[in-house]
């Protein structure tokens, strides 16, 4: 009988084993493959400089001070014999990062990672299952925070299991030879205990010493842990999914915040920098997470604004009671917090953290902000050579002299990171995204697989299109290039530099921007810093999306010529970044050898569909894409004329044979029959507005395109009273393109172009239709083609009876209509003194992220910002702003010279190219006392009757 009770207690071990054992098993999804190869961990293609190097050295030695010889680990602490799992994450990290970075050779790397591993693969379990949350470094013993030995332990974190499973994946990925090693390691622990219902779970140890399963994680952290889960196979879906947050409005940004605070469930909501950094460096920021960490870091720069305090907040040890503080942007109701894990609040020692320093300057490396808390922290290293201090208190200006594993291996994460060419450290497919609506404020993540959008009319070239619809829409696939780890990034060489080069665009500004004027055209051209690739030296066309259009190209372009004229960008970035983008044009593979495709890898330079697929032949060309590039390529000559000779290379190269035909721009798709063979089909273009902006562009260079120029006969539908233009009149093909009534082309036409007679007649009652709905129903109206957060993903706000946004499929989008950012700025530029026009500016102006750009608009039903990117929309609010400063003058202006090597080319005739027939221009600049615009040479088209804009 003395031995019963024995035997029950071991045969509740050996149930609750295999319980567990079976629940490693359910929750385990096999990973058949390594995120990436060894071989790309050692690829350091930029170098750190010598100044860096002074900062790896220091961080590195405080891991060399507290190296445990007996056990293998590091002191989570100075002088502190005590470490979490996330501490031994934290290290594993710092070794890796040391070991590229070489601070220590390959012998040393051998000898720390065997004595680790051979240490952790030994530990004591809590309940035989899974790490302690705490353990004394020098002797692996489980101890409690004390550094007091427990028998029994204190129970897990699984967020610092999460951290650790990252770590390992690191490991196994750039020293593969350990893989065999750490799958042994987790194959002993029962990680599927720390699983339930899609969340990760802690214990603990209750009073009376029963175990207490808990649901651990914030927005966040939640989502970092969960996805160090997902690397092992692990699934964790609803602690990946953002949700539960609303957002809060802190210093004028809106901060997602998690709904779950202190008082319902007794855990913080802090919202902390370091989260988001880890995020960044290890997994790369997309989605809605690079807009949260944007969000994050400006809310900080917005109180050092309004206090002159330096802010980078996070959690960080101290050197005083009570040691440990989370300095938050906010937690559990409260602002600019500085609480303990039990939310008592320490606000006199808030604190500028050197690792949240540390990681804002190298994941925004241009962030002027993130540069000035960088340089408050960057030799913050104790004197006696022992690693980097925690941070700097803010009320008292001293050193917060804590010396911790946390803060020196962050760095030396963030400067492998950066040597690395700002590579994440791992590489994964896993992006977190909401999965439903989380609070009545909170808006869904941008997903980052799905069809391109550019502010322009979408047109498919899939090769699985029927040939029966040559511009329906694709379908999103399942695997984008955005999310594949093989594709192989081509470095171009910029040109070899310009003759003379300019220091700026001859074109003249009536004024300088205003202050505001200056803030707006700043966040714009942050767009084309965040999604600039250094490499190709092209621009996404949106943010979540690794391609490129030809119209996004010439939106690019454009920008360049905008963002220089108004001095947001020197002279030498502008030259550098022009040779880069002339250069990438002429490694264009060409569809059938004549013009550029649909669509490019911004990263490959490979053709791709709409969809982000692989499209190896081409899918055909777009004569609109076409058109918006001929466009700025033709600017760029008249305003920085250096640059002549190498954009008539590029167009040289090019074969107009199809695209122009009888008058009539016609583009190219590609179809597969019932044999699987690819057919290319060519069609004229029909696209209401986008045609008669492309003609024009083509007219500059001499192409005799009358039948798509503007003008001839419209038909119209009553929309509010008025006459709104919803296609041209013709016979010349039976296209079933899906037609509606957008704002952006026509407004694109008239900042470039001017409003010609006949342009003014299409764009008059497409204004007074929008500003007559606002005055009728108090709805804000800026119809346009936009990005939306959830599918389809890009939708056209029509100007319509009805009132309906439309995707390219022709189908309704319920509440899918927005107020478009780029389209209000277009408006106030062009009709300053119109009421409507100011209204809606004013209800748009705030629509930006400082670091990323400004957004797409916002849901004209909820108010909601849509939550989104897009080169066309930064790029037409750069033109407008340049628009205003310029007496409002078209932006293209007229050559001075027809003596280049176009010109040339055409007159030699008989090119084989399809080039004009003679060597004119097919358009010109008048100016009377309607204004100035561009007109074709030759005006013999009736106008549609139009409406006077009201003042």
């Amino acid at each position: 009988m003395i031995y019963k009770p024995r035997q029950q207690k071991l045969l509740r071990w050996i149930a609750l084993f295999l319980v567990g054992t079976f629940l490693q098993l359910l929750f385990y999804i096999p990973t058949p493959v390594l995120s990436q190869n060894s071989n790309s961990c050692s690829n350091i293609t930029a170098p750190l400089t010598a100044e860096e190097q002074t900062y790896a050295r220091g961080a590195w030695q405080y891991f060399v001070k507290n190296y445990q010889p007996a056990t293998g680990f590091t002191n989570s602490t100075g002088g502190y014999p005590s470490g979490t799992l996330w501490d031994m994450g934290n290290y594993l990290m710092a070794l890796n990062a040391a070991r590229w970075l070489n601070l220590t050779d390959q012998a040393d790397f051998d000898n720390r990672l065997n004595k680790f591993l051979t240490t952790l693969s030994s530990l004591k379990l809590f309940e035989d299952a899974l790490p302690n949350k705490v353990y004394n470094t020098a002797t692996a013993q489980m101890v409690d925070y004390n550094n007091n030995p427990v028998e029994r332990g204190l129970g897990w974190s699984a967020l610092d299991v999460g951290r650790i499973l990252a770590a390992f994946d690191v490991i196994r990925t750039c020293h593969p030879q350990y893989n065999d090693w750490l799958k042994g390691i987790i194959a002993k622990w029962q990680v599927a205990r720390s699983l339930k219902d899609g969340q990760l779970f802690g214990a603990t140890v209750l009073p009376d010493k029963k175990t207490l399963l808990v649901q651990e994680g914030r927005l966040g952290y939640e989502e970092y842990g969960a996805r160090g889960y997902g690397l092992w196979g692990f699934s964790a879906p609803k602690a990946i999914s953002l949700e539960p947050f609303k957002l809060v409005e802190i210093n004028g940004v809106q901060i997602p915040v998690d709904t779950r605070d202190f008082k319902s469930t007794n855990a913080n909501n802090y919202v902390v920098s370091e989260s988001y950094i880890l995020e960044g460096i290890e997994f790369g920021l997309q989605g809605q997470l690079a807009d949260f960490a944007a969000r994050v870091l400006d809310v900080q720069k917005r109180r050092f604004d309004t206090t002159g305090q330096l802010t980078a907040v996070t959690e960080d040890n101290i050197d005083q009671v009570p040691y440990f503080l989370y300095n938050t942007v906010y937690a559990n109701g409260a602002t600019w917090a500085t609480i303990t894990d039990a939310n008592q609040p320490y606000p006199q020692f808030r604190s500028l953290s050197t690792k949240a320093a540390f990681g804002w300057h190298y994941l925004f490396p241009d962030n002027a902000y993130a540069q000035k808390v960088f340089d408050a922290v960057k030799d913050l290293r104790s004197p006696d050579d022992s690693g980097y201090y925690a941070g700097i208190y803010e009320e008292s200006k001293q050193p917060n002299k804590a010396l911790t594993g946390n803060t020196n291996g962050l760095i030396l994460e963030i400067l492998y990171y950066k040597a690395r060419g700002n590579h994440p450290l791992i590489a994964s497919t896993s992006a977190s995204v909401s999965t439903g609506k989380p609070s009545a404020n909170a808006s869904s993540a941008t997903p980052s697989n799905q069809p391109n959008s550019t502010g322009k009319p979408s047109e498919n070239a899939s090769p699985a299109t029927p040939s029966n619809q040559p511009n329906s829409t694709v379908t999103p696939p399942i695997a984008t290039p955005a999310n594949n780890s093989k594709v192989i990034e081509v470095t171009v060489a910029p040109i070899p530099p310009v003759d003379s080069p300019q220091p700026s665009s001859n074109l003249k500004l009536d004024r300088p921007l205003t202050i505001i004027e200056r803030r707006y055209a700043d966040a714009a051209w942050r767009y084309f810093q965040a999604n600039y690739h250094s490499k190709s030296g092209l621009i996404d066309d949106r943010s979540d999306f690794k391609g490129a259009t030809l119209w996004g190209l010439g939106d690019y372009l454009a920008t360049l010529h905008a963002a220089r004229s108004l001095d947001i960008i020197t002279p030498k970035e502008f030259d550098q970044r022009t040779r880069h983008l002339l250069a990438a044009l002429t490694k264009l593979p060409l569809f059938a050898g004549e013009l550029p495709s649909r669509g490019y890898d911004t990263r490959s330079l490979q053709p791709i569909d709409y969809g982000g697929n692989p499209a190896p032949e081409g899918n055909g060309w777009s004569a609109l894409d076409l058109g918006r590039m001929l466009a700025a390529l033709y600017n760029l000559k008249t305003c920085h004329s250096e640059y002549t000779a190498a954009v008539d290379k590029i167009v040289l190269d090019w074969s107009y044979l199809r695209v122009v035909r009888e008058g009539i721009l016609s583009s190219a798709t590609v179809t597969k029959d019932q044999d699987g063979r690819y057919l290319t089909r060519v069609n004229p273009e029909t696209r209401l507005g986008y045609e008669e902006y492309a003609a024009r562009a083509f007219q500059l260079w001499g192409f005799n395109v009358e039948r798509s120029a503007v003008g001839g006969e419209y038909q119209t539908a009553s929309v509010e009273g008025l006459k709104v233009p919803i296609q041209r009149h013709r016979t010349d093909t039976n296209s079933k393109v899906n037609q509606y009534t957008v704002s952006n082309p026509f407004l694109l036409y008239a900042l470039e172009f001017g409003l010609d007679p006949q342009m003014r007649s299409l764009f008059e009652p497409i204004f007074q239709a929008q500003a007559e709905r606002y005055r009728r129903t108090g709805i804000f109206t800026a119809s346009a083609t936009t990005l939306i957060d959830r599918k389809p993903y890009t939708v056209h706000s029509s100007i319509s009876e009805s009132w309906v946004a439309l995707g390219d499929d022709g189908k309704l989008v319920p509440k899918g209509r927005l107020v478009s950012t780029a389209v209000a700025f277009a408006y106030d530029a062009l009709l300053p003194e119109n009421k409507y026009s100011q209204e809606l500016f004013q209800g748009t102006t705030d629509l930006y992220n400082p670091l990323l750009g400004f957004y797409e608009g916002f849901y004209e039903t909820t108010g909601k910002t849509a939550v989104g990117f897009t080169s066309s929309t930064n790029s037409m609010i750069l033109q407008s702003l340049l628009y205003e400063v310029t007496n409002r003058q078209p932006l293209i202006r007229p050559t001075t010279t027809m003596k280049s090597p176009w010109w040339q080319e055409v007159t030699k005739g008989d090119s084989g190219r399809g080039l004009p027939n003679t060597a004119r221009q097919r358009t010109k600049l008048i100016s009377d006392t309607s204004g100035s615009y561009w007109v074709s040479s030759s005006e013999n088209t009736p106008l549609i009757t139009g409406t006077k804009v009201a003042k």
